[in-house]
Parts: structure tokens; sequence; C-alpha cells
């Protein structure tokens, strides 16, 4: 090393900074505790004998604080052993008995720090007494405080560990209460799938036993591009609703194939509720309900009618058709029971779902939800 070149002491890596920087902080808090009642003990002394003796303030301060600051020193053992030794019901005897020894031994630690305190500042009752007489004095006079002080912090040691158990047993809770509406979810979710599957390829049997060639592949072909979006939106709960309406555009473009002429769709969607996140195949059971029992049903052609508005905080889709209404009594079908259960996972008790004759004529299906924004 040339003359003139700085030694650099090698840099700490950022982890090891962080964890240092954090024991400075908390050392600094724990000292700043055991700060205020060594002040206010000093406050005491100089108010009672303080004047008459002609000590100032710093000088009880001086003897005072110490002693107090030796409590900050001795905490984290304090801690250690309430969490080693914890005074619960299954093994209290032990845990007693290792305190009253930690009580002794560190009581015994403060006595004799506040008699080198009282050297080391020239207290006369400390320089003018034998040692052993001041020893017994003093322990007799910090009996009381070094019990209460020890078991003060071992009290709060005991209340931030339950404390601590409490938020992990929340948080622990909290997570599988999660874990377990993500794996129901997913279990509804997947029986859409084969649902609608089993649905579409009995729509396309049916125009295959009519030899209809070429509706065979058009329906063949847009189930091809449904099952394509379906796998890409896997793993999705939620999807914008522009997303949720281009998966049912190409859904009816099936089922036109099937109907032919006798399907008309109209749709009155505001602009607002595009970005809208809603349920992913949330859609497809109430239209696919819509043409099952409002189309399918009769000879003639039917109109099926999408709106979406925004309500305040609210989502609002409606489904209309202009069938025969809702047959009273009918059970609904696994389409609905679905869409109701996914609703009651992702907004518990808020949102609805019904399902009524349309004073126009037909059936009309609403669903309501939160807005959420995408």
């Amino acid at each position: 090393m040339g003359p003139g070149e700085a030694v650099l002491a090698p840099e700490l890596p950022a982890q090891q900074t962080s964890l240092l920087r954090r024991g400075l902080v908390r050392w600094a808090v724990l000292f700043g505790l055991w700060t205020i009642p060594g002040i206010l003990s000093a406050s005491q002394g100089y108010l009672l004998y303080g004047q008459k003796e002609g000590l100032s303030f710093l000088d009880i301060l001086a003897r005072q604080l110490p002693p107090w600051l030796y409590w900050a020193l001795v905490t984290p053992a304090i801690l250690y052993l309430a969490r080693r030794f914890p005074v619960e019901r299954n093994h209290w005897p032990r845990s007693v008995a290792v305190h009253l020894i930690g009580m002794v031994v560190l009581g015994f630690g403060h006595v004799m720090t506040t008699i080198a305190v009282g050297f080391a500042t020239s207290n006369p009752w400390t320089v003018n007494n034998p040692f052993d007489a001041v020893l017994r004095m003093s322990a007799m006079k910090n009996l009381i405080g070094n019990v209460i002080t020890y078991a003060g912090v071992l009290a709060v040691a005991h209340a931030l560990e339950y404390y601590r158990r409490f938020r992990e047993g929340a948080i622990a809770s909290a997570r599988l209460s999660t874990q377990l509406a993500q794996a129901q979810l997913a279990a509804l979710k997947m029986q859409l799938h084969p649902h609608f599957l089993f649905n579409t390829l009995h729509a396309i049997a049916v125009l295959v036993r009519k030899q209809d060639t070429q509706g065979s592949v058009r329906m063949i072909t847009g189930l091809s591009d449904l099952l394509r979006l379906v796998l890409d939106s896997d793993g999705q709960q939620l999807v914008p609703l522009k997303q949720e309406l281009d998966f049912i555009s190409r859904y009816l473009d099936i089922e036109r194939v099937r109907f032919a002429d006798r399907l008309r769709v109209t749709s009155d969607v505001a602009h607002d509720t595009l970005d809208a996140q809603v349920p992913y195949l949330v859609l497809q059971p109430l239209v696919e309900n819509a043409i099952r029992h409002g189309i399918a049903s009769r000879a003639s052609a039917g109109e099926l009618e999408i709106v979406a508005r925004r309500r305040g905080g609210e989502l609002v889709v409606t489904i209309r058709d202009d069938g025969a209404g809702v047959r009273p009594g009918s059970p609904p079908g696994l389409g609905l029971r679905n869409v109701r259960a996914r609703l009651e996972q992702l907004h518990p008790g808020r949102h609805r779902l019904t399902l009524a004759d349309d004073p126009r004529g037909g059936a009309i299906a609403t669903l309501e939800m939160p807005f959420i924004h995408g």
C-alpha cells in the first residue's frame, strides 16, 4: 500500500446493516423508556431533599438514573427467561422457580449497581458506613422495588408473547380461510368447464345428426376458440367485464349456428362498466339458462338482451329473454347454483342474484355485485 492511500473498511451487507440499525433502535428505545422513571425519581428526590442538602438536580440525577438504566441492560435477559420459561398452567412450578432465582440474581445486581453509583458520586451514606451495613440496608431498601420491577417486566413480556401468539393465530386462521375459499372457488370453476363443454358437444352432435356439415364445422371452430380462452384464463377468478362479454359473444356465435335466425341478441352495456371486475364465467350460465328456457323450448324466434349499468358502488347486469317466464317451483340448475356459490365466496353478503318474471314478458336474471375497478 502506497503512502497516502486510505484504508477502507469492508462494507457490511445490506441485511447486516439493517439488523444492526434495528438493534441500535431497540436499545435506544429501551434506554429511553427506563430513563423516564429515572428522571421522575430524581425530580422527586430534588424536591424532597435536594435543596436541604445543597444538591443540584444533576447531582441527584447522577445518583438515581444509573440504577434504572441497569434494568434497561438486564431487560433482554428477563424477556429471554419469560420466553424460555413462561408461567403457564402446564409447567408453572419450574417456571416460577427459575424466575425467583432470576429475581434474586438480577435484584442483587441492582443493589450492587446502586452501591457502586454511591461510591462513584461520593454519597456520604455509602462512603461513611461499613460495606456490609450498606449492602444489607440497600438490599432491604430495594427489595420491594426490585420484586415489583422484575414482575412488571415479566408481565409485559407475557403480554407481548400472548399478543404475538394471538396475531400469529389470526394470520394463520385468515390464511387457512383464504386457502379454503380459493380451493372452493377452483372446484366451482372446474364444474363449469365440463358443464359448458358437454352442452356444446351435445349441440354439435345434433347438427351432425342433421348432416349440417357447415354448421358443425363452424360450431367446432367456435368451441375451439372458446376452449382457448378458457385455458388462457386458467387460474383467474376476476376478469374485466369486457373480457367476459367477449367470451359471451363467442359463445353466442356458437348458439346462433344452432338456432340460426331464431336467436336475436341485443346488448346495452354502459362504457364505464367495461373495466369492472367480475367473476370469470359468471355470465355464461345465466345466458345459457335464458336460451334453454326462453328460446330453445319454442319454435318461434326469441330475443336475448344483456344490459350492464353502474349504480353507485354496485355493478348491475341483467339478462332478459322473452320466453315463457320463470316456472313456479322449478329448482335452479347447476349453472345458477354455481354462480351463487362463487359470488358468496368472492363477495360474501355483498351480492344478489335474482331470477324473476319480466313485466314485459319472459324472465329476467339480475346480478348485483360490488363495482371493483380493474
